[in-house]
């Protein structure tokens, strides 16, 4: 199995020359990005894929490798089922088993007073005819016997998992296959234009002539985009994860209640996470974006460690530039890959979760923790959509933690609205001129 998560310390696998014009170029090698670029290949498109440090470098592979509709904002509900299908699907055209399973997505209540949120969250699964339902405190001890005292749950038995450092980079690798030029170590600077249309970009290793650009560069979108007077309320939060050693099942698929989430993994392991903390790095942009994040916000700041700058290097950090030359290094090229630390005391903290709730274990081992910068919109949901007032560049990004599993669908609504085709869904919550246009700004459920 790849050592996980990815990073610089991965020797780069896709270093081909590039092509002097493409069709498409797409900006990221995450998830959304290699989708879309698969979904535009499939459709005869020709593809170059510019990453500028790994495949799956960031949080594409450090993500929790969940892919649920439970919980999830209600207009994404439909884009997580097709997703849903079209993972059911992949590892047989990819031609290599991604890790997906139907193992079920479980939300425990620490308490009756918790139950409440699941019990309201139903309305959305009734509406969308989903397999959601509420369990007794005796059906969830059923389901996970240990001594934790917990009150009921809320479970999606066709909800499933996948393994992310090993689905994105196969992924690649078959569209690769296929016929799209992916370029690894290769930074797009800038956008090209001519007559106020994008013509194409410019990448450290020279111009490369498009008609449509895909801009899918996750924690980096907002950088890009106000670089190119793309207006992007982006910010991140910083959250650490761990990998404990193999240990017996207790529970085979995701799960989480009030304090910490596990997730069962293919090597027979499970990858922990805190359920209700995560750090804000303080730059620039959370000045610069208050404005429209300031009526959504709600999650308790208790729930929340404030630093007051981000590392040298970061999107966000106060010395990060602003603006560069097309013709001079960027900022994406000095940090390939954005690698921050996990915060060590929650990563214990995770450990004794786990030994608290499953006692016969015992304390885990851990393989490995790291941490991951997970792009964010104000209101919690992303922006799927063509850039106002930039003719030809294509924006997806602040999937907000849920861009793993919503990936694959994802990149199939990208790739038609490049090719001028209706998306099949209703795409008004994504829109990018939702912050330009007047429209309140209302968070989902925050399950």
């Amino acid at each position: 199995m790849t050592p996980f998560p990815i990073g610089l310390h991965t020797p780069a696998r896709f270093t081909p020359p590039l092509p002097d014009r493409a069709d498409v170029v797409v900006i990221g090698g995450g998830i959304a990005g290699v989708m879309t670029a698969w979904f535009l290949v499939s459709a005869g498109q020709r593809v170059v894929l510019c990453e500028k440090g790994r495949i799956a470098g960031e949080q594409s592979s450090r993500n929790w490798g969940w892919v649920r509709k439970q919980g999830r904002d209600p207009a994404e509900i439909p884009l997580v089922a097709e997703a849903q299908q079209i993972w059911a699907g992949l590892a047989e055209q990819v031609g290599q088993d991604l890790g997906y399973r139907q193992t079920g997505v479980l939300y425990i209540a620490n308490t009756v007073k918790d139950i409440a949120p699941h019990e309201a969250w139903m309305v959305h699964a009734r509406a969308h005819g989903l397999d959601t339902r509420l369990l007794s405190k005796s059906e969830l001890d059923a389901m996970v016997p240990s001594a934790a005292n917990w009150a009921g749950g809320l479970w999606t038995a066709s909800d499933g998992r996948a393994e992310p450092w090993v689905a994105v980079p196969a992924i690649a690798a078959a569209l690769a296959a296929r016929g799209a030029v992916i370029a690894e170590d290769c930074a797009v600077r800038a956008l090209d234009r001519k007559a106020g249309r994008v013509a194409g970009v410019v990448t450290e290793r020279g111009r490369i002539a498009a008609d449509h650009v895909v801009l899918a560069g996750g924690a980096w979108s907002g950088l890009f985009a106000r670089a190119e007077g793309v207006h992007l309320p982006q910010l991140m939060v910083r959250a650490s994860v761990c990998a404990t050693e193999p240990l017996p099942e207790v529970f085979a698929g995701a799960a989480a209640d009030g304090t910490f989430a596990f997730r069962r993994r293919q090597d027979g392991g499970y990858t922990l996470a805190p359920a209700d903390f995560h750090e804000f790095l303080i730059g620039p942009d959370a000045f610069r974006h208050l404005a429209v994040y300031r009526p959504g916000l709600r999650t308790p700041v208790r729930g929340t460690r404030f630093l007051p700058a981000a590392p040298k290097g970061f999107p966000d950090a106060w010395s990060t530039p602003r603006r560069w030359s097309a013709d001079a290094v960027s900022p994406f090229e000095r940090m390939r890959v954005l690698d921050p630390a996990p915060y060590a005391p929650r990563v214990e903290r995770l450990r004794a979760d786990f030994a608290r709730t499953f006692p016969a274990l015992g304390l885990p081992r851990l393989r490995t923790a790291w941490a991951g910068m997970i792009d964010t919109m104000p209101d919690v949901v992303p922006v799927i959509d063509h850039a106002a007032g930039t003719p030809g560049l294509t924006i997806v990004t602040g999937l907000s933690g849920h861009g793993f599993g919503i990936g694959p669908a994802v990149g199939r609504i990208a790739a038609d609205l490049v090719l001028g085709r209706a998306p099949g869904h209703d795409l008004s919550r994504f829109r990018h001129s939702r912050f330009t246009d007047g429209s309140r700004i209302t968070p989902g459920p925050s399950l």
